[in-house]
């Protein structure tokens, strides 16, 4: 398996793990978004809570340029150790969301 797919399915089974989760109060769902051709991949939160609607990305992870890059992370104990603990080298994964000087440390 070439390291894109690898890469493909590792990030893929973490979004899924994570979308097992329920969120303690609300009507909300996670709902899985993975665009392959494109390489791009989110969990996204839909729904109520409150009376309030509830939008927006968990998760947001695209691949090029060889690397994993964590566009957003949204999750509590964050999504760069499940990578690594699935065999992505850490030299691999951009934190895409901290500013370019400290993007690269992990």
């Amino acid at each position: 398996m070439d390291t894109t797919a690898s890469d493909q399915e590792i990030v893929k089974q973490v979004i899924v793990q994570y979308a097992q989760l329920r969120p303690s109060h609300g009507d909300i769902r996670l709902d899985t978004v993975f665009d392959e051709t494109q390489s791009r991949y989110a969990l996204m939160q839909v729904g109520w809570d409150r009376g309030r609607r509830i939008r927006g990305n968990l998760i947001y992870v695209t691949l090029h340029d060889g690397k994993v890059w964590i566009e957003y992370d949204g999750m509590e104990p964050g999504i760069t150790q499940d990578f690594i603990e699935r065999g992505i080298p850490e030299e691999r994964i951009v934190l895409a969301f901290l500013p370019e000087k400290l993007a690269a440390i992990v």
